[in-house]
């Protein structure tokens, strides 16, 4: 069974041998990685684990609409979509976190035997109070996530999709157009599938699998990324308020951690080209960090990061409180 993951990265050379390695490790067989821009060695490493068979590396072209989806229409042209038995479109800071049997793939696609579309709702992990950059496996270090359920904000428990490629296939960054078969993360028939893109408040989401959303990161990390901006809107900015609706952190959750991926991590870590390629990429995001502490927007975003708490999700009753004011008179 052929499994490909779909990823658009600008400057995550610090995280991509972690990334490629729990997903080796959790079933996925094909990678197919566009870079854009890059001025970390991103693109160097893809090269490099290009030569050694591990991916495809594309550079981007140009693009009007944004980078992710520039990659996405090149991806829905290419031979390995078209050989993949399953397919998901993915960023660096999601992680699939398999629940069931030895936490692979083929144990999700034998619970859900019908299904030809998996939507599986991110889980939040939060900041926890990290300052500086680590250079330790994110799994590792952010195990502080969202409860389950939650009522609010929606964007905490939005789809990413596996599915399986059929001809004319549309990709999207959250779910595909095309005629599937919707199963959830939690096993329940979605028959309204293609029109959601965010899995039910109120109700458990996980059961079978979850994807494990780092989005924010370190506070130092997280200035960095919104330094360099939005895969899918350029102009699109990172701000405290993408920070608040993110910042959860009820629950600790260390399941990603059943599934040991660290053989594949440390081989690709031994690597000499791709090991020195990590480091200097470590070295890049804290020289970039303390480039942006020289100008005042910066500094004031990163003292706000360290002044924020962190975030509460909304009660079932507040959460109807929002949603009254967005329903038809």
């Amino acid at each position: 069974m052929r499994v490909l993951a779909i990823l658009t990265v600008k400057d995550e050379a610090s995280f991509l041998l972690e990334w490629l390695a729990h997903h080796r490790a959790t079933g996925f067989t094909d990678f197919l990685v566009f870079s854009n821009d890059c001025t970390d060695g991103t693109d160097a490493m893809l090269d490099r684990l290009a030569d050694l068979g591990w991916l495809t590396h594309i550079r981007n072209a140009p693009h009007d609409r944004g980078p992710q989806w520039a990659a996405l229409k090149a991806a829905e042209r290419h031979p390995l979509l078209r050989a993949a038995d399953w397919a998901m479109v993915l960023d660096v800071d999601e992680f699939v976190n398999i629940h069931l049997g030895d936490r692979r793939l083929p144990a999700l696609f034998a619970a859900l035997p019908a299904a030809t579309a998996i939507p599986l709702a991110w889980r939040m992990f939060g900041n926890a109070g990290v300052v500086s950059l680590p250079d330790a496996p994110v799994t590792e270090t952010f195990v502080q996530a969202a409860g389950d359920p939650i009522d609010w904000p929606w964007r905490a428990v939005m789809y990413k999709t596996l599915f399986r490629p059929a001809g004319g296939v549309k990709l999207g960054v959250h779910r595909p157009k095309g005629d599937f078969l919707w199963f959830d993360g939690a096993g329940r028939p979605l028959p309204d599938g293609p029109k959601r893109i965010f899995a039910g408040l109120g109700t458990p989401n996980y059961t079978l699998a979850q994807i494990n959303h780092y989005a924010l990161g370190s506070m130092e990390g997280y200035l960095v990324k919104a330094a360099r901006g939005r895969a899918n809107r350029d102009a699109s900015a990172f701000d405290l308020g993408y920070w608040i609706e993110r910042n959860l952190n009820h629950a600790t959750d260390r399941s990603i951690q059943s599934l040991d991926s660290r053989p594949i991590r440390d081989a690709l870590h031994a690597d000499p080209v791709l090991g020195a390629l990590h480091a200097s990429a470590q070295g890049w995001r804290k020289a970039r960090f303390l480039a942006l502490m020289q100008d005042e927007a910066w500094r004031s975003l990163f003292g706000r990061l360290l002044m924020a708490p962190p975030s509460h999700a909304l009660t079932a009753e507040q959460a109807r409180l929002v949603w009254s004011h967005g329903l038809p008179k």
